[in-house]
């Protein structure tokens, strides 16, 4: 028991067998093509209790077959058609050189011309099919400058780098933008005689010159303090033709959010990406809830495994603790499977204002709700494009998993999923900063919030494994810490499935697909035990449990609790209400 749950909430000992949910094979489940789709819901939605009633299985198999109709089942169709793509051969080299000190992997000669020799063809109008954007040089610029700037040795630029940069450079400062020519040598000390644009550049327009004196410091591989960081992204966000905020070239705009994170932001900066649009819409609505928890995601969602929150969101609300969802359609890098896609496809509406919002926490019927970007936070939402851009993830796609759309009259509480260690303390140290009663991060599969039922390798990679779990909570004892107004107690745990008495079983793939997902998870709820059954059970009761919440001090009576939400036909039911009450409230 030592990986499991340190320090326990009072209760009885978590050692005590729970019953153990029977694990046939849920292959068949999405395993064929959309057609014929009702026929295969019908077998994954048969109901394992003779006394469940028959409208669970029904209710699964229409909503299904409804969507298929409407809506593409795969996550990469979901990629709005009005986005330009970036030129495959410099997104390559960018997902090698805009990374961090440790992770950066040079370019060999052969591969750096081949880069150069694009941008160069780009820039004079020969690659009118595939053209290099002005944000993709932007990235791929400060990533090279960053490395020569601040990089250790291993991760500075290699022999053939150089080489390559010696031959193309003097072509390409007679045809790139000067904003490129600033990001690439703005001190005039990497280029040479050739690099001399840089030290000049001030930029055009005050929003503008602000980004580029910010730019600098970034640059040399420096930081910026809250306020610098916070004007910045009020100046130069909402991105687009309807925006009213200064126009910015999105070369100096990519530049500066992969530079931040190439840099290894610091608390203070991440705090600005955090809270910068918290006023956007005015002060957020509160919701008469007794206790909310806010559900942060990765935006990019799942490309291989199962993906359970949304499931697990209508077990919890069955039993009071509403939940707040948030994200997007579609995000890159991943681009997989999102909560918004899978509630588009069953015909819910999934854009809704924050009031609206809160009012499906409210309504006895729901008690889940789920917010789009678009509606919660347009500054944020405008740069999806220019995401797919840079290649790699920004700070925001850290800060964004920590935001407070509505609030709560209760108890209020964070959850985030994370991967890459070093961002575990500072998502805590957000979620402290937004006041919430108990917050927890967990590292589940993808890096996303499921934790799995399936046994660890002894071969497994090193590193945080996956179902490591830290976070903070309300306590039941007077060893914690009080900052600002609310005491918590700290913790940081693994959770060990099979010692809570789940069989080992491996988790179901779905491919991006979001049929597949949808049909495991609307399976699950209709009661058939299984990989998703379990998974649903353990993440509601796990976070009913590490939270704090109400009822689930004692782990065992917990997982009754999730249980019985499922095998009652509860969640099921709260679902598919969610579906109707979501076009009800838009149109009140």
């Amino acid at each position: 028991m030592n990986s499991l749950l340190r320090p326990p909430l009072p209760g009885p000992s978590l050692c005590a067998r729970s019953r153990v949910s029977p694990s046939p094979a849920v292959g068949r489940l999405g395993s064929a093509a959309l057609v014929g789709g009702g026929r295969r819901c019908r077998r994954g939605l048969a109901v394992a209790a003779s006394a469940a009633p028959s409208w669970m299985e029904e209710a699964g198999v229409a909503v299904l077959e409804e969507g298929g109709r409407w809506n593409p089942s795969v996550s990469d169709s979901y990629r709005p058609a009005e986005l330009p793509r970036p030129n495959a051969t410099v997104l390559e080299a960018q997902g090698r050189v805009c990374t961090g000190p440790e992770q950066t992997r040079p370019l060999g000669e052969d591969q750096a011309m081949r880069v150069l020799d694009t941008i160069l063809r780009s820039a004079m109008g020969e690659l009118k099919e595939e053209p290099v954007s002005s944000a993709q040089l932007g990235a791929f610029f400060a990533g090279m400058t960053i490395r020569a700037n601040s990089f250790p040795g291993a991760t500075q630029w290699s022999e053939g780098e150089r080489r390559a940069m010696s031959i193309f450079w003097p072509r390409l400062v007679q045809v790139l933008p000067p904003e490129v020519k600033f990001i690439a040598d703005p001190e005039g000390t990497i280029m040479g005689s050739n690099g001399l644009t840089g030290p000049r550049y001030v930029g055009q327009g005050t929003g503008e010159m602000r980004l580029v004196g910010a730019l600098r410091e970034v640059l040399a591989g420096g930081h910026l303090g809250y306020e610098e960081v916070q004007c910045v992204l009020k100046d130069i966000l909402p991105i687009g033709s309807n925006s009213s905020s200064t126009v910015v070239s999105e070369a100096l705009l990519a530049a500066f959010l992969i530079g931040q994170r190439m840099n290894r932001e610091t608390d203070r900066e991440l705090k600005a990406y955090c809270l910068a649009f918290d006023d956007e819409l005015g002060p957020p609505p509160v919701a008469d809830v007794k206790s909310l928890t806010h559900y942060g995601e990765p935006y990019d969602g799942n490309t291989r495994f199962f993906r359970s929150t949304l499931f697990v969101a209508a077990v919890r609300a069955c039993y009071g603790e509403s939940c707040l969802l948030h994200g997007v359609e579609w995000m890159p890098p991943k681009g997989g499977i999102t909560e918004g896609q899978m509630l588009k496809f069953m015909g819910a509406n999934i854009h809704l204002s924050p009031t609206q919002a809160k009012t499906l926490l409210e309504d006895e019927n729901a008690g889940f709700a789920y917010l789009n970007l678009q509606e919660a936070c347009p500054p944020l939402y405008s740069i999806i494009g220019l995401r797919e851009h840079i290649k790699k993830r920004p700070p925001l796609s850290t800060t964004e998993k920590v935001q407070q759309f509505v609030r709560a009259r209760g108890r209020e509480s964070m959850i985030a999923g994370f991967y890459h260690e070093g961002y575990e303390d500072p998502l805590l140290m957000l979620m402290r900063r937004r006041t919430v009663h108990a917050g927890l991060v967990v590292k589940g599969e993808e890096g996303a919030l499921s934790m799995t039922t399936k046994e660890r390798s002894a071969h497994a990679s090193k590193g945080l494994p996956v179902n490591h779990c830290s976070g903070f909570r309300t306590p039941n004892s007077i060893n914690s810490s009080e900052t600002d107004g609310i005491a918590r107690e700290s913790f940081r745990v693994i959770v060990n499935a099979q010692e809570l008495g789940f069989e080992s079983t491996e988790t179901p793939r779905t491919d991006r697909s979001i049929l597949k997902n949808l049909e495991l998870g609307l399976a699950a709820l209709g009661g058939e035990k299984g990989a998703a059954y379990d998974r649903i059970v353990l993440n509601a009761t796990m976070a009913d449990h590490l939270l704090g919440c109400s009822g689930a001090e004692d782990i065992n009576t917990a997982l009754e609790r999730a249980r019985e939400a499922i095998d009652s036909g509860k969640a099921l039911r709260r679902l598919m209400s969610y579906i109707k009450i979501s076009h009800k409230v838009a149109q009140s």
